[in-house]
């Protein structure tokens, strides 16, 4: 029998040539792409049903002004900016001015400020705020995975007390709401107390032991 001559370990990429490059790839834009689908995602959960008002449409055309910036703003984040800015021609410098513009201001809060005050003008809607929080949440922590290249593992993983006791407590504020006002009672006297649980509870679960 002929022997077996020994054969060196196939890597990854030797299997599939550049299958590493497309990895990377997908790890830096996935994010940023979630990024801006939450948002949208979140301006059309906020905007329907359509409330007819000034202040409504302003909202909400800042709103969305404040999260395509901010997609902008991801999409961009690896264009570098050249040290000398002295000797640069008009469309460099109006380059560079619209860099600047998408990454300086807080476009992330703003659009969460002004989704939030869109759902305040709404009628009152618990278990759809409670939903828009969600989403709101989820929105902030993709743009901070896309921003750091933090592991959307290792990062639930340290927030996980703070978003379960941000839930819970969502969950109650959405279900207390929905019940009907009454006079003061046993019934509000209940609820008070559970309230009161409830934040105790969130409190053991955020604070380090």
């Amino acid at each position: 029998m002929t022997p077996r001559l020994p054969t060196e370990p196939r890597t990854r990429a030797s299997v599939v040539p550049g299958t590493l490059h497309a990895d990377v790839a997908l790890a830096v834009a996935g994010p940023r792409i979630s990024a801006l689908l939450l948002g949208a995602a979140c301006v059309a959960w906020t905007a329907t049903p359509t409330v007819r008002s000034g202040w409504a449409s302003f909202t909400l055309v800042i709103s969305i002004i404040a999260v395509v910036a901010g997609a902008l703003r991801l999409m961009l984040a690896d264009v570098p900016e050249p040290e000398d800015q002295y000797f640069l021609s008009v469309p460099l410098r109006a380059w560079l001015w619209f860099l600047a513009v998408l990454r300086v201001p807080p476009w992330e809060e703003v659009a969460v400020v002004m989704l939030v005050w869109l759902e305040v003008i709404h009628p009152a809607r618990p278990w759809h705020t409670f939903a828009l929080g969600a989403g709101l949440v989820a929105y902030l922590l993709t743009v901070h995975i896309a921003e750091s290249g933090t592991k959307p593992s290792r990062l639930l993983r340290s927030h996980a007390k703070i978003l379960i006791s941000g839930a819970c407590l969502m969950a109650i504020a959405a279900g207390t709401a929905m019940l009907p006002a009454g006079a003061p009672g046993a019934g509000s006297a209940l609820l008070r107390v559970i309230a009161a649980i409830a934040i105790v509870l969130a409190a053991a679960l955020v604070l380090p032991s």
